[in-house]
C-alpha cells in the first residue's frame, strides 16, 4: 500500500491505496474514487465532513456471518456525553465525580437522571457541576438528591466543547453553497438523491 499526499486550495488529502482514482470537483476539493479501506489508525488535524457515519464490527451474536453497523451520535452542537450508574447513600443522595479536565473542555451542561427499579419522584440535582474547594484533592462533581436510600440512579451529563481549538474553529450548522464550500450554488453533494425527485 502506498501513500501519496496531494494539496489543493488548502485541503490535504492522503490517498492510502494503490490504484485509487483522484478527480477534482468544481469546489476545488479532491475526490477519491472508489472507496478506500484503511487497516490501521487515522488521525485528522481538522474537521471531518461526511454524509453519514457508522462503526462496523463483526456481529457479536453471529461474528462469522453478520456485520453490525451503528450510526454516530450527531448534533448541531459539539457535544460531549458522560454517563453512568450511581448508588445513593443513606440520605438518598450521591456525588457523581467527573474527569479532572471536564470544566476545561465543557460548558452549558445538561443533566438527565433516571431511577432504576424503584420510583423516585423527588429526585433532583442538589449541587450543579463545580470544582470542590474544600479538599486536598479538588474534584469536579455534581450531587443527585431526593432519592431512595440505597437506590440506583442512571445519570447522563452533556457539555458543549469550549476548548481553544473548537473556539477558533466553530462548527457552523447551516451555510450557503458557493465557490468556497463543498459544492457551488445549484449543485448537490448527492445529486442522485435529489435529481430523481424533480
Amino acid at each position: 500500500m502506498s501513500s501519496e499526499r496531494l494539496s489543493k486550495t488548502g485541503m490535504l488529502v492522503v490517498a492510502l491505496a494503490v490504484g485509487v482514482a483522484l478527480s477534482s470537483t468544481t469546489a476545488g476539493a479532491v475526490q477519491i474514487n472508489p472507496s478506500v479501506t484503511v487497516n490501521g489508525n487515522v488521525s485528522v488535524l481538522g474537521n471531518v465532513t461526511k454524509g453519514s457515519g457508522t462503526f462496523a464490527i463483526d456481529h457479536p451474536l453471529d461474528p462469522k456471518n453478520k456485520l453490525l453497523f451503528h450510526s454516530f451520535v450527531e448534533s448541531p452542537d459539539v457535544l460531549n456525553v458522560y454517563d453512568g450508574i450511581v448508588v445513593l447513600d443513606s440520605r438518598g443522595q450521591a456525588s457523581v465525580e467527573l474527569p479532572d479536565y471536564f470544566l476545561a473542555l465543557n460548558k452549558d451542561f445538561t443533566y438527565l437522571n433516571t431511577p432504576v427499579a424503584v420510583a423516585m419522584p423527588n429526585l433532583y440535582i442538589k449541587d450543579r457541576i463545580a470544582r470542590s474547594l474544600f479538599s486536598l484533592h479538588p474534584k469536579i462533581a455534581f450531587t443527585i438528591a431526593g432519592g431512595v436510600p440505597g437506590g440506583k440512579v442512571s445519570w447522563q451529563v452533556t457539555g458543549v466543547r469550549h476548548d481553544p481549538f473548537i473556539v477558533a474553529n466553530p462548527i457552523v450548522p447551516e451555510v450557503m453553497k458557493g465557490p468556497r464550500q463543498l459544492v457551488d450554488v445549484g449543485e448537490y453533494l448527492f445529486p442522485d438523491h435529489y435529481e430523481k425527485n424533480k
